[in-house]
This record gives C-alpha cells, structure tokens and sequence, in this order.
C-alpha cells in the first residue's frame, strides 16, 4: 500500500549557487546543478541576472559591428576609452557615439603637430594618476598593449603646461622611458596600472622579468628621481615570466605564470622589499586580475584565487573560489585558444566577480558576499552577453563589450532582445534513496512580471528527459503572502509575488527540479518550492 502524502519544502532554492564539483546525490538542498543567467540576490533569492543597454546609441563606421575589446573609464574629465578594430576611441559624458581617437597618428606633446602611430591589436590596459598638485592638476591616463609603445591621455601642452586640449601621445613624447633602454622605441609593455602615486610598468618583449615604476607623481617620468625598476631574475624560480600587476593594502603584488611576488612599501620605493613569495601557483591571464577592495582575484590554471588572505595570515593557502565549479571553468578555460582575451570586473553594487570566457562565450559569476564552508563563493553561470570587454566606472557602472558598442550591465533585455534563465536543483531523495516517491503536487513562489511564463520541469533518476508545465504569472493575491517575509519592496510596480500550484506526475527514486523563463522586461526571482509525494514500494 502507499504511503500518505509527505512534503518537502527548499526555502531559498539556489542560495549556494552552482556545484558541479561534488556528488550530485549528497548536495544539501540549496545548491544548484544549472544556473543559467540567473544572480543569487541580497535576500537569497536565485533570479534572473540584468541585460545590457547600449551606452554609445549610434554606430562609429570605424568601429562598425567590430567587438568592443578594450574599456576604460577617466573619471574627471568623465571619459571613456574604447578599443576596437584596431582603433582606441573615446566617449565624453553622456555622448552618444564613440570618436575615433588614434588610428594611425598620436599628437606630440605640444599639441602642435602628429607623430605616425599605428594600432594592430585591441587588448589594451589602461590606468591613471594625478600629475601635480592644487589648481593646475591635471589627470593622466596611460595605455598598455604587447607590441605597441605606450601613449598617454591628458592635457596637451609644452611642459606640462596643462593648457591645451586633451589628447594622446607618445609616453616618450610626454615624458620619458628607463634609462635601461637605449632607444625609446623598445619600451613596448603589455601591463601598467597606477597605485601609490606611480605608474608600474611590466611585461615587455624580451624582458618578462623586470618591473618598472615611475617617479611620484609624475607617471610619465621613468628615467629620473626615484623612479627605477625591480628585477625578479633572482626572486622567481624557474625564469618565470611577469604577466600582470595589483596593488592591495600598501603592498605591490606581482604576478608570474607560476609564481607571484608580494612587495611592501611600494608608495616609499627607498623602502620596498620583498615581503612574501608564493611558488607553484600563478595567473594565467592578465585581465583577470581584479582588486575588490578587500581582496585581488586572478584566474590561475586551477581556477579562480584570491590572494588578500595569504598577505594577511602567510601560513594560508590561496583560496580557490571557484571550488565548486573547478573542473567545469578549468575545462572551459583549456579551450581558449587566446588567454589574453579572457577578461573579468568586480561589480561593487553586487559584490560579483565577473570572468568572460570568449571561447565558450560563458561568464562565470561569484558571489563575494559570504564565502562558504569550504571557502568558495557562491557561481552562477551566464551563457547570454558574451562580453568582449568588461571595466566597471568610477560610479560603479558595469561596462560590457559588445559588437558595435558598449553596453551597460542594466534592465532586463539584452538591447531589447530576451534571454533565458534556467535553473535546476540537485537530485535529491527526501531521505529514502531506495524507494519509489509519487510526485503529486508543487507549490512554488515567484516574483516576476504579470504576465510572465514560467516553465515547471521535472524529472526522475537521472534521466535528462524532463516533464514542463507552464504557467503565467498574473496579478493576484499578492498581500496574501506577505510582503515584508518576502522583501518585494524593492521592485518596481507591476511585479506579483505568486504561489504557483500545480498538479504534477510521474514517480521515480531520485527526483530533479528546475524554472526555466524567457526574462523581458521584468526580474524573475524563486521564493520557495513545496512539492508532495507519495512513497510507494521500497526497490
């Protein structure tokens, strides 16, 4: 005879995020096995991630449906710079179009002639600093990319008058190149970033081991006052080879392909040593290199690190945050034929940790708001922007590449267009592997727009075969569930916050449940999921 109807309720379905790492059977009921273009919001909820908007409206035909490549953000002067179809382009506040900038000359410092300057790849790093002091300070921004000599952006003008227009030239021009190079022409790095006062210099042809820094505020000044460089010929094992730079909490980190070097004092360059080296573990990719605030996230070839815990404790390890998903990224990161073109942000509004990977044209989301038992963040997988560029601005905007333009991380559409999530829980038994379970009922609560389908699916013993009923969300006893216990009060005016009953069927030992919706225009969000069975005979 069977058994009476027993309940089973997942309270925060999703709220630990992916895990694909581990048994799929024994997974505790708040992970997912898919999460397809869905975020883990600040009340736990699993829901669907934004789209993008286009930030530039209209079409440069220099750039024309070329990938944005390369973004960066000045914040005063408010502009942006673009790198695409081997072309850098700019975007004053609030502008329309993008203006194609160098292409094949740069100014010289005076702001009274050219110098002949061609660009032929578009994985550009930027980087700023203040030069001067008081009134006549004058913003700098400096741009990196293999091959190519560095430029600088800002106020044209003999001897940094700081009075004409902004513009570009050569770093040579502006100012000088280390006196280790006998000809300027040489000085073709790939890395740079502005921290303490200077710019950092790295990753040259032919010169992988050596970083460089400028004089104290002045970014353009290598060769004279108490700029210099460090060599880490004798500190990293093996002739391992610089590829990217972050500074954290007063240190200089350094970042080898198998090792990275922690510096102290860099603000002080009379004072700077070598504070920590760790071996046998790198970064693979110089624009994952991420500084959050509290900590600096990078891909290695195991995955994503973060790296602020061994600073503070050097008796930790690096954490992996990306545990739970390892093999997964790993296996996708394998695959990327160009690693220079792997790129990530941290978006401070969510506390995310964004990876695009162009290959499998999949973002890896983390969640950096709580950490889990075994020290990974909470992921998410979105397969719809395929970014070709990530930079979050000044004001904490998500840019994102797109073909043609740059789109902005905001809304519910891709451009107008819908995207689907999908989300799946872990197989799970409710506590009697053995026996046959009758599924008879689900009752899910939902957020989301009137008018939404959202598409039920179910499934037994591991069978990828699944069940759908779709149901369409409509305006309804919304105050019967209670706003506050559900925190809807942050969306907008035409969302319902629905229970959705369904009658299901089907029967099987080990069960699976999953949503599935197109989003447009309006979030979507999973509350609760109850669901009713009936245990029948014992295999």
């Amino acid at each position: 005879m069977a058994g009476r109807l027993q309940s089973s309720t997942i309270s925060a379905p999703g709220f630990l995020g992916i895990n694909t790492q581990e048994s799929s059977v024994d997974l505790a009921s708040g992970y997912a096995l898919e999460a397809f273009n869905c975020v883990i919001d600040k009340f736990g909820r699993i829901g669907a991630m934004r789209g993008w908007s286009k930030v530039n409206t209209s079409l440069n035909s220099d750039l024309a449906t070329n990938s944005v490549e390369f973004i960066y953000n000045l914040p005063n002067p408010d502009v942006t710079f673009a790198g695409g179809n081997n072309k850098l382009f700019t975007r004053a506040s609030g502008a329309s179009t993008l203006v194609t900038a160098v292409s094949t000359t740069v100014s010289n410092a005076a702001g009274s002639g050219t110098i002949a300057y061609s660009i032929t790849a578009n994985e550009w790093m930027g980087a700023s600093i203040v030069f001067g002091e008081g009134p006549t300070a004058s913003p700098y921004a400096y741009f990196a990319q293999a091959g190519h000599l560095p430029i600088v952006y800002h106020k044209l003008g003999a001897d940094h008058a700081h009075t004409g227009a902004y513009g570009f030239n050569l770093l040579s021009d502006a100012g000088s190149v280390p006196t280790t190079y006998s000809s300027a022409s040489d000085f073709k790095p790939n890395v740079v970033i502005g921290a303490d006062g200077r710019t950092w210099w790295a990753d040259i042809a032919n010169d992988k081991q050596t970083v460089y820094f400028s004089a104290l505020l002045d970014g353009t000044n290598l060769s004279t006052g108490d700029s210099g460089f460090l060599s880490l010929i004798d500190v990293f094992p093996n002739g391992d080879e610089v590829v990217g730079l972050a500074a954290h909490n007063g240190f200089l980190i350094i970042f080898g392909k198998r090792n990275i070097a922690v510096y102290a004092n860099p603000i002080d360059v009379t004072q700077l040593t070598l504070a920590d080296l760790i071996t046998d573990i790198g970064c693979i990719a110089r624009d994952s290199i991420v500084t959050t605030g509290t900590d600096v996230m990078f891909l290695s070839d195991t995955g994503v690190r973060s790296i602020a815990r061994v600073i503070q404790e050097k008796s930790a390890p690096i954490n992996d945050i990306s545990f739970n998903v390892r093999d997964d990224l790993v296996s996708f990161v394998e695959s990327e034929t160009n690693k220079e073109k792997i790129k990530a942000a941290y978006y401070p509004k969510d506390a995310f940790y964004i990876l695009t990977l162009p290959t499998s044209k999949y973002v890896f989301c983390f969640d950096l708001r709580g950490r889990l038992q075994n020290g990974a963040a909470r992921a998410t997988v979105w397969d719809n922007l395929e970014p070709t560029a990530l930079h979050v601005t000044y004001t904490g905007d998500l840019f994102l590449g797109q073909k043609g333009y740059i789109g902005k991380y905001f809304g519910f559409t891709d451009d107008s267009a819908t995207y689907r999530l999908r989300y799946y829980t872990n197989y799970f038994d409710l506590g009697s592997p053995t026996a046959i379970k009758f599924l008879k009922k689900g009752n899910f609560v939902v957020v989301g727009g009137v008018g939404q389908d959202v598409a039920l699916k179910y499934g037994f013993d591991y069978v990828n075969s699944y069940r759908s009923i779709t149901k369409q969300l409509r305006t309804g006893s919304v105050y019967e569930y209670g706003i506050g216990e559900y925190a809807i009060a942050e969306y907008s005016s035409g969302l319902v916050l629905e229970e959705v009953n369904s009658n299901l069927g089907g029967s099987g030992s080990i069960m699976q449940l999953g949503f599935e919706a197109d989003i447009n225009a309006a979030p979507l969000s999973i509350q609760k999921i109850d669901i009713y069975v009936k245990a029948g005979k014992t295999i």
